[in-house]
């Protein structure tokens, strides 16, 4: 049954992800199409309804995340966009997706949130822990605004019914992960 209801979660994710790609006008732009009528969801449905997460959102689907996400939380979630997926080395999406790499990809997208509801307002510089288990780093350099391990917040403050989504130009890895060995040769 629990199997059944994760399938059906996931299709309903997708189907919604495919309808609105499909109405996109220009996914290259991180997150613009992120407004306040898709923040009625969870994370997981805010992140599937917008055109920039298609990435992430097959990414927590092959961890097996979906559920996790889609529960009561609260989160904030520091959402690579799918350019920040792109960034990544060739190969590096594909060898995460695999089936065999699941415990590196889950590891590595929970290191991309925080327990509690986290507003851009309230975040100072400094240290914390993520829901993997390692801290990330606030910084406000004057130049780039607030980043995240190097990453820049591109769209902060996305509410949904179990938290917050602040989009991110990179994936931030775990400290210790080396996803170049992932690849095969």
């Amino acid at each position: 049954m629990k199997v059944l209801r994760r399938s059906a979660l996931v299709a309903a994710a997708l189907a919604a992800l495919l309808a609105l790609s499909a109405c996109s006008s220009d996914s290259d732009t991180a997150s613009e199409t992120m407004t306040e009528e898709t923040s009625v969801g969870t994370i997981v449905d805010v992140a599937s309804a917008d055109g920039s997460f298609g990435t992430l959102v097959a990414a927590v689907t092959a961890a097996e995340l979906v559920e996790t996400l889609s529960g009561e939380g609260p989160f904030t979630v520091f959402a690579p966009t799918d350019e920040a997926f792109a960034a990544l080395p060739a190969g590096v999406l594909d060898a995460l997706l695999l089936p065999e790499n699941k415990a590196v990809l889950a590891q590595i997208l929970t290191y991309h949130v925080l327990s509690g509801k986290i507003m851009s307002t309230d975040v100072t510089p400094g240290e914390v822990a993520t829901v993997e288990g390692q801290n990330v780093t606030f910084a406000a350099p004057a130049a780039e605004g607030l980043t995240i391990n190097g990453a820049a917040i591109v769209v902060a403050d996305v509410d949904a019914s179990n938290g917050v989504i602040h989009a991110i130009n990179k994936v931030i890895l775990p400290p210790g992960v080396d996803v170049a060995k992932l690849i095969k040769k």
